[in-house]
């Protein structure tokens, strides 16, 4: 991580430091992920770098598409002490499967997008005679 620690951060720090929005931050307090920050005596958030540190790996997480379930899986096997290496990779070797369904999905969709636009043979027919509107009324 490049960001220069600090010894606390306001929340819009924290979520700059983090390139994220404040309302993720407080998003993420809200499903646990974040734990409950300290407070001013004005009532204002603080963070110290522990909490900047869990924000950048929650942000990792869903940029790598791990539910916010998955992503509560994985901080647990860090937060909690006997966990192992092994047991993050299981998770990512998971998630991996499920990002390859999603791509063979994707691809099946382009097929028949690619199909259905191929059905058609120009601009001139009307509405009523185009064909990729009366691929989209026939049952898959």
């Amino acid at each position: 991580m490049n960001v220069e620690s600090k010894p606390y951060y306001s929340i819009g720090d924290l979520a700059s430091a983090a390139d994220c929005k404040v309302e993720t931050v407080r998003y993420y307090e809200k499903t646990t992920l974040m734990p409950t920050p300290s407070r001013t005596e004005g009532g204002h958030r603080f963070y110290v770098f522990e909490h900047l540190k869990r924000l950048v790996f929650i942000r990792r997480s869903r940029e790598l598409g791990f539910s916010i379930e998955k992503i509560k899986e994985l901080l647990q096997l860090v937060d909690e002490p006997n966990h192992t290496c092994g047991e993050v990779k299981a998770l990512t070797m998971l998630q991996a499967r499920e990002v390859q369904k999603k791509i063979n999905d994707l691809k099946r969709l382009q097929k028949a997008l690619n199909s259905i636009t191929a059905s058609c043979k120009g601009s001139n027919y009307s509405i009523e005679d185009c064909p990729i509107v009366n691929a989209f009324y026939e049952r898959g």
